[in-house]
């Protein structure tokens, strides 16, 4: 039992519910940060049943003022925060002339300046005590750009800019506070029941596809050991962030010829469909997403190399013990 206070912005639904979720398994007490009200109040109470303490503090992480405001709140009736999470964001499905720069703008806004404003909030606080941990939500998209999420692509590579230049500054002044990136595969959520989509046919993640609760779970952990400045979640990532240094080339033909179709499903776009760029989807007239998207029978669950990045010295030693045998057992023949 932890008892920490820990804050997840993007709390209403995916990786930040999941990971909501998973504090409270440990009996943190968490606060709910995210616009949606359905998605929110659902989510206090999958936080209470775990047996964490919840705290809906609706915002829009877009507002600095605002997320400012909410972190006084954490900390009156919570406590002092412990642990921040930053997940929230928006985007959009679409080649990049088809998106306008007023989309751009706010998509940027919530999913780019959204995690500033949460690092902003939570290190004015942290640093006074000297004490806390930052994790941030990253992707693979941090290190490499495909087609079709020009945004989204941008404010990761951004968010991963601005991480380090903070993990830089932290260091310098020996300080105690941590900040930490856990940088995600495509995973199943409910963005791509709700993202601006531009696309003939319904988006979908790039294959293989996680269950939100393996980055919920990769979170506590990130913030349990947050020396290690990044974490890879998925051979899909390790892959990606690899192939990106050893050959961008390669990838910039194979993204051209399979990015596109990859990303879209055989099902059309429908007029109907929700938009949660301006608005939460799951707002008064809307419904609670959950945590989950529709793709729940072909997400994956576990992956052994999650299991190898948190036991890397554990497998270095092993593998230095086994070099060392092998060279003992040449030199008594």
């Amino acid at each position: 039992m932890s008892g920490q206070v820990v804050v997840v912005t993007g709390a209403s639904a995916g990786i930040g519910r999941a990971t909501a979720v998973a504090f409270a398994r440990r009996g943190d007490s968490v606060a709910l940060l995210a616009r949606g009200e359905k998605g929110l109040a659902r989510a206090a109470e999958e936080v209470r049943a775990a047996g964490g303490k919840p705290l809906v503090v609706p915002v829009d992480v877009a507002d600095a003022a605002a997320v400012d405001a909410a972190a006084d709140r954490v900390e009156r009736e919570l406590g002092p925060i412990d642990v921040w999470v930053n997940a929230a964001f928006t985007t959009a499905f679409a080649r990049f002339l088809e998106i306008s720069p007023e989309e751009w703008t706010r998509a940027t806004e919530v999913t780019y300046f959204g995690f500033v404003n949460g690092t902003r909030a939570a290190l004015t606080r942290m640093k006074r005590r000297d004490r806390g941990v930052v994790v941030q939500v990253g992707s693979a998209l941090a290190y490499r750009g495909i087609p079709l999420q020009s945004v989204y692509c941008g404010a990761k590579h951004a968010i991963k800019g601005f991480t380090e230049s903070v993990l830089t500054e932290l260091r310098n002044e020996g300080s105690g506070v941590r900040i930490t990136m856990v940088n995600a595969p495509g995973v199943n959520t409910p963005q791509f029941d709700w993202v601006l989509n531009r696309l003939p046919k319904r988006p979908q993640p790039v294959a293989p596809i996680y269950a939100p609760e393996v980055l919920g779970e990769a979170m506590v952990h990130a913030s349990e050991h947050p020396r290690r400045r990044a974490w890879w979640i998925g051979i899909p990532t390790v892959y990606t962030i690899l192939g990106e240094k050893v050959s961008p080339q390669f990838l910039d033909r194979y993204l051209a010829r399979n990015g596109v179709s990859g990303q879209q499903t055989d099902s059309d776009a429908r007029p109907s469909d929700p938009v949660n760029l301006w608005q939460p989807a799951d707002g008064p007239d809307g419904r609670d997403f959950g945590t989950e998207g529709r793709f729940g029978a072909k997400q994956w669950h576990h992956d052994p190399q999650i299991w190898a990045g948190r036991h890397h010295g554990t497998l270095a030693a092993a593998g230095a013990a086994a070099l060392a045998g092998v060279v003992a057992l040449r030199r008594r023949r």
